[in-house]
């Protein structure tokens, strides 16, 4: 049991090799309508866990989610990234709960890991810039949001934010 824990996942979701060409493609001009089918293979995709146990915690935590059970939301959560330290999608579920709960530090930290190993995670940078704009922290916020609208172009409430914050922390150009 120590060595298949010790060993991880033969694969973690965010090295799998179908998101290069995802994401390639998430950046070229298409469709509204295929660009969110592009985002939601990339999302399929993170939320991907070879072991079984792991994909479970995965799967009740989201349905603890749904049914607002933060609280046993949380512990799943908590659970399969102490199962599996490397899956990325485990942190930023684990960091959308902590925002809801309002523990901004304890998402921040959870974010920042998810970031780590998947830089490319559009979804932890605009909840990071969610969590600076509850901080009233403006300028961060407009380049976490500016950060994830260059992974993802058709995220259109982001890119909303960004032109609300550009006025704010920018002013009106001359």
């Amino acid at each position: 049991m120590a060595l298949a824990v010790a060993a991880g996942p033969a694969a973690a979701a965010q090295d799998d090799p179908r998101l290069a060409p995802l994401f390639a493609k998430l950046k070229a001009p298409q469709s509204a309508e295929d660009a969110k089918q592009t985002e939601a293979q990339i999302w399929e995709i993170w939320g991907e866990n070879k072991d079984a146990e792991t994909a479970r915690l995965m799967q009740h935590g989201i349905a603890a989610m749904a049914g607002d059970d933060e609280d046993e939301a949380l512990e799943a959560f908590g659970e399969a990234v102490k199962r599996d330290a490397r899956f990325a999608e485990a942190w930023n579920k684990r960091a959308t709960i902590e925002f809801a709960m309002g523990d901004f530090e304890a998402s921040v930290a959870d974010i920042e890991r998810t970031l780590a190993l998947e830089p490319r995670h559009f979804g932890a940078l605009a909840g990071l810039g969610q969590i600076y704009l509850a901080l009233d922290r403006k300028k961060a916020a407009l380049k976490a949001f500016r950060a994830a609208l260059a992974i993802n172009p058709h995220l259109d409430g982001v890119r909303a934010k960004i032109a609300e914050l550009e006025k704010d922390v920018e002013g009106d150009p001359i």
